[in-house]
């Protein structure tokens, strides 16, 4: 029989939150042939939750180059990826640091990617959630903030 440590917890300490993916439904991204499903996303009581999930793209689709003041990482799960011009798949990550740019994407066979972004530990700008990854309606690029 192992012994396991007890350790003291303390006045403000969280435990841990889970989500089965099944629990969520896949919403509109902002841009074409992108969906998302965000299992956590920051909310006005809990502003810091990072956008955690998943996001699914359609073959041929992609994105233009942008940046944001946030950083995230990203784990390829299926498909295949060209991201300045050089070909990523399955068990790749991603790494962005904050602040950063995301170079032009594209994929010919589709895919889905673990995404989390979180707030950046030097600019401390959080990831932005509502009217990216819960969009009713997308706009078209030209109307898109490809800034932030």
């Amino acid at each position: 029989m192992t012994q396991t440590a007890k350790l003291p917890r303390h006045d403000g300490d969280h435990a841990f939150e889970a989500v089965h993916e099944s629990e969520r439904e896949w919403e509109t991204l902002r841009f074409d042939g992108t969906q998302s499903k965000m299992l956590f996303h920051p909310r006005p009581e809990r502003p810091t939750e990072p956008n955690a999930g998943f996001v699914r793209y359609q073959p041929g689709t992609g994105y233009p180059l942008h940046r944001h003041d946030f950083a995230q990482i990203w784990y390829i799960l299926e498909g295949e990826f060209t991201i300045k011009g050089r070909l990523y798949g399955p068990g790749t990550m991603i790494f962005h640091a904050d602040p950063h740019y995301e170079d032009e994407m594209s994929t010919e066979t589709g895919g889905v990617w673990l995404l989390v972004q979180y707030p950046g530990p030097t600019t401390g700008a959080v990831p932005i959630y509502d009217k990216r990854f819960n969009v009713e309606k997308r706009k078209s690029l030209a109307e898109e903030r490809l800034d932030v």
